[in-house]
């Protein structure tokens, strides 16, 4: 293996790590007993998505655009699997990368909402990792935990 490939196998690892903080956090704000912040968590949820979307172009040596769109994303892994067409629903994380940050273009998230989001950026994590494992990529099981 050249210093080339474990750099960008040190990268994957680090967006996949980093898409598992998002998601850990995204359920664990769920557990709060008064003031959960919904809209904080489906943002979560949208990141550790499009970060692990992101994880699989590194692999490739994809270039993608510094964007938040999770179809774009998808559709720029499409070009290397058909896996991504199981995920299309994934698309809606993408209205909470921008909407839910920033005071008075926020509309409000429900608990629904955020769970729905934590369950599409779950599978999104699990496809991912699905996807690397099966093309050599040694995967951290916490990190699909």
């Amino acid at each position: 293996m050249s210093a080339n490939d474990e750099e960008i196998l040190k990268k994957v690892d680090q967006w996949l790590a980093y898409a598992d903080e998002d998601l850990r956090l995204a359920r664990h704000g769920m557990t709060l007993s008064t003031g959960v912040p919904y809209r904080l968590i489906a943002y979560h949820a949208q990141q550790c998505a499009e970060k692990c979307l992101k994880a699989y172009l590194i692999f490739h040596h994809i270039d993608f655009p510094f964007t938040h769109n999770i179809s774009r994303l998808l559709e720029l892994c499409g070009e290397k699997t058909s896996w991504t067409k199981s995920l299309m629903d994934s698309e809606e994380l993408t209205f909470y990368a921008i909407t839910t940050r920033y005071p008075g273009t926020e509309e409000e998230v429900t608990g629904d909402e955020a769970l729905r989001a934590i369950n599409l950026a779950t599978r999104v994590m699990e496809s991912v990792s699905k996807a690397l494992a099966g093309e050599g990529k040694v995967i951290d099981a916490q990190a699909v935990d």
